[in-house]
């Protein structure tokens, strides 16, 4: 009896243990969601780093909202007015700091995916660096720039292991 006992444990014992590599493993998701800035202020053109207009704060605000169901672990922005504002609803609700990254280095591709590895992450970035970043991390030039008057576009990639899926939404 008592052999019996002993087999039973062992056996749930590896069974147990097998799980939990298997969920172990499952947690290793990394989920990537882009965007572009809102609607900036383009009443002068000379303003190298103008905030956003009303119509962008509002679109601000509903990217918090069409995000509201994702837990966010990081969110990322480039250092202008337009993007940070853009980000801060978003990172508000996440209770989250705003990370600044330099889309100029040259390294800041492979640190970012470092640093980010196994998280959920919103990076908001321009109309010109937010594909170019998306297809970065996908390793292959899939995306062009967004048009300038496209503020919509929604990117996700999601990395298991060393599988990569990605997909682009328009939401106006």
């Amino acid at each position: 009896m008592r052999t019996i006992v002993i087999a039973i444990f062992l056996l749930l014992s590896f069974t147990s243990c097998s799980q939990e590599k298997k969920l172990d493993k499952a947690l290793d998701v990394t989920t990537y969601y882009f965007i572009r800035h809102a609607e900036k202020d383009r009443s002068d053109p000379s303003e190298k780093n103008p905030h956003l207009k009303e119509e962008g704060s509002k679109r601000s605000e509903n990217w918090s909202h069409i995000l509201g169901n994702v837990k966010f672990d990081a969110i990322y922005s480039t250092n202008y007015y337009r993007t940070i504002e853009t980000a801060k609803p978003t990172a508000d609700k996440n209770k989250l700091d705003i990370s600044i990254y330099n889309e100029r280095s040259s390294n800041y591709v492979d640190k970012f995916l470092k640093d980010t590895k196994g998280k959920t992450v919103l990076v908001v970035g321009h109309s010109n660096t937010t594909p170019a970043f998306v297809n970065a991390v996908l390793g292959k030039n899939k995306y062009e720039n967004i048009d300038d008057n496209n503020n919509g576009n929604l990117y996700i990639v999601t990395i298991i292991e060393d599988k990569i899926a990605d997909q682009v939404l328009t939401i106006n």
